[in-house]
């Protein structure tokens, strides 16, 4: 595979895994913030998804970070009975968000990214090392 090619598809995965990151952050800053009155829903789960495509100038396969869902699992609730979105019995929806879960995702995350950028510095280096070679 040409070392410039490998770059370039390390630097697509870089872009995705960053964008999944900006997407766990935004879960974790609304885990506990529930809905401003009743009737309103408290923030849902964001889940990133990936799409892969054949980047013809590249001629490989490239990662893109694809549509942004919105997870569809229960609302959890919690026994609040002065809260302004709570309802007859006192109980108030909150999100969706496992801080848990969000927080194992965002490592997963993380460590993709500093693959990805492994992969650009080793490669650098072994272009660099070439060049050396050829001026001796």
């Amino acid at each position: 595979m040409d070392l410039f090619k490998s770059i370039a598809v390390a630097a697509s995965g870089l872009r995705s895994q960053s964008g999944r990151m900006r997407v766990i952050a935004e879960n974790l800053a609304n885990a506990d913030s529930g809905p401003d009155r009743a009737g309103a829903e408290p923030y849902r789960r964001k889940i990133p998804t990936f799409q892969r495509h054949m980047d013809r100038e590249l001629d490989a396969q490239v990662v893109d970070l694809g549509r942004v869902q919105r997870d569809q699992t229960p609302f959890r609730t919690k026994f609040d009975p002065g809260h302004p979105a709570a309802n007859a019995a006192g109980q108030v929806q909150m999100p969706n968000v496992n801080s848990l879960v969000e927080t194992m995702d965002m490592r997963e995350a993380q460590r993709s990214y500093e693959a990805n950028l492994n992969l650009i510095s080793s490669t650098r280096r072994m272009i660099q090392r070439t060049i050396d070679i050829l001026r001796t």
